[in-house]
């Protein structure tokens, strides 16, 4: 089963579902998880956010929600997410896919391997384990991701490293122009440790960046403005339409059996 994490705006993808709710060691999901078919393939979609954007970054259930959907027997997960630009290339309605994350959150419970603690949850997590990120999105979806934004017009560049922030407040122009001086292309508040815990889970992962803003302005363009909350919502407001295109031509063009690059890393992921 395909997964698909909705973000800002997105709360909603096929019509016709059955809502699953799914009991985990770490609490409800974000919300009950619907899963529907497209094609005759299944789909499971949860709003990382609640169906009401009722919950911030910084208190979202990461592990409920990807405990959750590996339960219902997804093996790989979409997650299209709001992210900021911090290069003047990148431009607000562009898609990006991501390949590496810089972690700046804190507090968030961002693993399953808690050793004697979580002994009865099964799999790795009652185990004293070191999960290894080096490569944590799935290259096959990621490119598949980025072939299909090319066939159906949409502007994407193919490779970016994220800084996670941990929300919700937006970057001061001091912490944007360093994320920006290191040449790292975006910033968002939700990709850690949603794609490490899909790397513990052992699922492949991609993530879909739909760029909304310039972050806190750009160093040297003075002419572009810092963020604000309703500039992110109109732009992504307008990015949703391409964004379900582009899910749904995923969904057809997707493998019925998932033999991907990545599941070999995955499987001496931990140490």
């Amino acid at each position: 089963m395909l997964g698909i994490i909705g973000g800002s705006g997105f709360y909603k993808l096929l019509d016709q579902v059955e809502e699953k709710n799914v009991n985990t060691p770490f609490g409800a999901p974000s919300a009950p998880i619907a899963v529907g078919e497209y094609q005759c393939k299944k789909v499971a979609f949860l709003p990382r956010h609640g169906l009401a954007h009722g919950l911030p970054p910084h208190k979202i259930n990461y592990r409920a929600n990807l405990w959750a959907l590996k339960q219902l027997g997804v093996d790989r997960v979409l997650a299209p997410c709001a992210v900021g630009s911090l290069q003047p290339h990148i431009k607000p309605g562009e898609f990006v896919i991501i390949d590496q994350f810089i972690d700046r959150t804190w507090g968030r419970a961002d693993t399953f391997c808690e050793g004697a603690a979580s002994a009865g949850f099964g799999g790795n997590f009652g185990r004293v384990a070191h999960p290894s990120p080096a490569h944590p999105y799935c290259p096959d979806l990621s490119k598949l991701a980025a072939d299909s934004c090319r066939q159906l017009g949409i502007a994407v560049h193919d490779k970016s490293t994220v800084v996670v922030i941990n929300g919700p407040r937006f970057s001061t122009k001091a912490e944007s122009r360093w994320f920006s001086s290191h040449g790292w292309e975006i910033i968002n508040m939700t990709q850690y440790p949603e794609a490490m815990l899909a790397r513990e889970m052992e699922m492949c992962f991609c993530g879909i960046a739909l760029v909304t803003d310039y972050d806190a302005g750009l160093e040297g363009h003075p002419e572009v403005a810092a963020v604000d909350a309703g500039s992110v919502l109109e732009v992504f407001k307008q990015n949703n339409e391409k964004l379900g295109k582009l899910l749904f031509e995923i969904i057809a063009k997707l493998p019925e059996t998932k033999n991907c690059l990545c599941g070999e890393a995955m499987k001496n992921a931990f140490v």
